[in-house]
């Protein structure tokens, strides 16, 4: 049947990477950005997706223009208006660059992997849940896995 991504919440995040330490997948979206609707419509809906999020990673949405604190590995990021609308933490974890959609890539102690900016179907996303899930960064460029990636669509 149909599966669908159980998200966390950032602060849900930190507890389950000590009980059971994965990598992190978060998307970072606005409620503005019409191109977030359109990768949760198109991309997150799709079964093979949702299944390999929920076995491969702790999945996590972040609303990037959040008002609220977030306690993440012990350390407190707020929105305290110093980057416009944006929250500290989403800026951290975007690096300043602040586009959406964006998704983040973090292993499973919380270190930040690459931030990936733009809207993808589901043929174009699974080549980056698999290289991160299955730390192919570790010994392959992206462009080479890319090139010679099999997927299941």
């Amino acid at each position: 049947g149909q599966e669908s991504v159980k998200w966390y919440s950032m602060a849900a995040t930190g507890r389950g990477l000590k009980t059971d330490p994965k990598p992190v997948f978060i998307d970072s979206y606005t409620d503005w950005c019409g191109w977030c609707k359109r990768l949760d419509k198109d991309t997150f809906s799709d079964t093979l997706i949702a299944r390999y999020l929920n076995e491969n990673y702790i999945p996590v949405k972040f609303d990037a223009e959040s008002k609220e604190p977030v306690t993440f590995l012990g350390k407190e990021f707020t929105n305290d208006g110093k980057y416009g609308k944006s929250h500290q933490l989403a800026v951290a974890l975007m690096q300043g660059r602040m586009s959406f959609p964006t998704v983040i890539f973090l292993n499973e102690k919380g270190e930040l992997l690459a931030p990936v900016p733009g809207y993808r179907g589901p043929k174009e996303f699974e080549p980056f849940l698999v290289f991160f899930a299955e730390k192919r960064y570790l010994s392959e460029k992206w462009a080479d896995f890319s090139k010679e990636f099999q997927g299941s669509f």
